[in-house]
């Protein structure tokens, strides 16, 4: 009965150290995880900072004016023409 009890005991002291080996490289690997999202971010956001800067350089008002005038042929309407609504 003894003999038993202290092979029951080894058995668990194994299977603990086991699953602290198992948790321990499931950290790791998370973490690894971790900082690969972390650099995926990091680059997303610099992404986004270059897609605003050239989102506020197309929206200047005198490139959207020179496009309209150039590549749309439109013109400033005549004096003449324009009406104003008040409220």
């Amino acid at each position: 009965m003894r003999l038993l009890f202290q092979y029951g005991f080894y058995i668990a002291i194994f299977v603990s150290a086991l699953q602290v080996v198992i948790t321990r490289h499931e950290t790791r690997r998370l973490f690894v995880e971790l900082q690969a999202l972390e650099r995926t971010h990091d680059e997303l956001n610099e992404e986004w900072g270059r897609l605003q800067l050239e989102q506020s350089t197309w929206a200047i008002n005198d490139r959207i004016e020179t496009f309209a005038r150039t590549e749309l042929g439109m013109k400033m309407p005549e004096q003449s023409s324009v009406v104003l609504l008040a409220r």
